[in-house]
Parts: C-alpha cells; structure tokens; sequence
C-alpha cells in the first residue's frame, strides 16, 4: 500500500513539471533556450515508458506516462511551430 501511495504521490509532482514549462512558453510566446533535441528524446523515452508500463499493466505508470506525453509533446508541436514561424519571418 504504502509503494502506491508514494507511486501517485511522484505523479502528482511529475505532473507541475511540464504544463509549469508549457505556461510559460504559451505566457510569453518564446522558446528560445529550450531544447527541441531534449524534448524529441524526452518524447521518445516516455513513449517507452508508456509501453513498459501498459506490459506489465501498472495504472500508476501508465496515467504518469500518458499525462506527461500529452503535455510534453505539446511543448514539443509549440517549439518546432515557434521555430518554424522565427523562420517565416526573416
């Protein structure tokens, strides 16, 4: 009981991580010095992790990963749509 507990307990604290980042790219509508190449990988892994968790079926895991692709990949469509529009504009 107490291995569930501290499992959501880390989803609820994984979870202030990227939209905190994705309020602030939509906020001041820049992404300079944030890492397309970090959140590429980072999308990947959690896709991994995704699978891993769905195989041996943890509901701690897979709502983690779920939540965190949907948000993570979000800031990943705005950095190369912001990318894209700098790029529009020169």
């Amino acid at each position: 009981m107490f291995d569930l507990v501290i499992g959501w307990a880390g989803v609820a604290l994984g979870l202030l991580v990227a939209p905190t980042q994705l309020w602030k790219i939509l906020k001041t509508k820049q992404v300079n010095g944030i890492s397309r190449a970090t959140y590429t990988f980072l999308c990947l892994a959690l896709v991994c992790y995704l699978i891993h968790a769905i195989n041996i079926k943890d509901a701690v895991f897979i709502t983690a990963q779920a939540i965190n692709i949907l948000a993570n990949f979000t800031i990943l469509v705005l950095l190369f749509g912001r990318a894209y529009d700098r790029r529009r504009q020169l």
